[in-house]
C-alpha cells in the first residue's frame, strides 16, 4: 500500500505544469516610475580575441583562422553587456520588439553575436549555409553550462525551439560542427533590462519605486551586481566596472 501511494505521489508530481522565472512576472500600469542610468567599463587590460582554425567546409566558412572577440572594449567602455533588475514581480509591459529570439547562420557565423529574447518564448535558428550545422545551446548558470537543446541542422533549414530557462538568464550558442561559431542570447524574465550602448551607457526607465538587486551580465566575464533604491519619479545612477586581465 505504501508503495502504491509513493508511485501515485510521483505521478502527480510529474503531471504538474512546468514553471519558469518568466511566468511570475505580471504586467501592470506603473505610475510615476523612476529611472536607472549608468555606465559599464573594463578596469585593467583587455583580453585578446581568441583564434580558431577553420578546418572544414572552407568553400563556405573560409580558410585560415577565425577570430572571436569575446571582450569588446571601446575607449574603456565594455560592450555586449546587459544590465537588468533581478526578481522583479510586476511592472511595465515588455516592449513589442522583445519576444521570440532569432539567430542567423551565414558564412559559418552567428548573427547577432548578442541577441535578446523573452524567457519562455521561441528561439529560431536559421541556417542559410549549404552545409550542415549542429546548433547547441547552453543555459549559463554562473560558471556552469547546461544544455538547453542540441540539434543537427541540415543546410538551409530552420529549427525553432521554446526556451524556458529555470535558473540562468542567458544562453551560450555554439555549433558542434564548427568550433569557431559562438554567440549569446540573453533571456529576459522582465522588461527591466538594457543592452549597453557603444559608449558603455545604459538606461532603464519606468521602474516602480522600491529597492532592487541590479546585475550586469557579460557572456565571458564574471557578472557584477549591486543594489539600488528607486523613488517615485526619481533617478538613480549605478556604474559597473568589470575586471580585465
Amino acid at each position: 500500500m505504501k508503495r502504491l501511494i509513493a508511485v501515485l505521489a510521483i505521478a502527480g508530481f510529474c503531471m504538474l505544469p512546468p514553471t519558469s522565472q518568466a511566468e511570475t512576472y505580471k504586467e501592470i500600469t506603473v505610475s510615476n516610475g523612476g529611472t536607472i542610468t549608468g555606465r559599464v567599463t573594463l578596469a585593467g587590460r583587455d583580453y585578446a580575441p581568441k583564434k580558431y582554425t577553420v578546418v572544414k567546409d572552407s568553400a563556405v566558412c573560409g580558410e585560415g583562422t577565425r577570430e572571436i572577440d569575446y571582450v569588446r572594449v571601446v575607449n574603456g567602455a565594455l560592450l555586449d553587456v546587459v544590465v537588468y533588475l533581478d526578481e522583479v514581480k510586476s511592472g511595465k509591459p515588455f516592449p513589442a520588439e522583445i519576444g521570440d529570439g532569432k539567430i542567423l547562420q551565414k558564412g559559418c557565423e552567428f548573427t547577432p553575436f548578442l541577441g535578446v529574447m523573452r524567457n519562455g518564448a521561441k528561439f529560431a535558428a536559421i541556417n542559410q549555409d549549404p552545409v550542415l550545422h549542429n546548433i547547441h545551446t547552453y543555459e549559463i548558470i554562473g560558471r556552469v553550462k547546461k544544455t538547453v537543446f542540441n540539434v543537427s541542422q541540415p543546410d538551409q533549414n530552420i529549427i525553432t525551439k521554446v526556451v524556458n530557462l529555470k535558473k540562468g538568464t542567458a544562453m551560450k550558442v555554439e555549433c558542434d560542427a564548427h568550433d569557431f561559431m559562438h554567440a549569446y542570447a540573453f533571456t529576459a524574465n522582465n522588461p527591466y533590462f538594457a543592452v549597453v550602448k557603444e559608449d558603455g551607457s545604459y538606461r532603464i526607465d519606468n521602474v516602480p519605486a522600491g529597492k532592487y538587486r541590479i546585475k550586469a551580465w557579460h557572456g565571458f566575464l564574471r557578472d557584477q551586481k549591486s543594489r539600488v533604491e528607486i523613488t517615485a519619479g526619481g533617478t538613480a545612477t549605478v556604474d559597473f566596472a568589470f575586471k580585465g586581465r
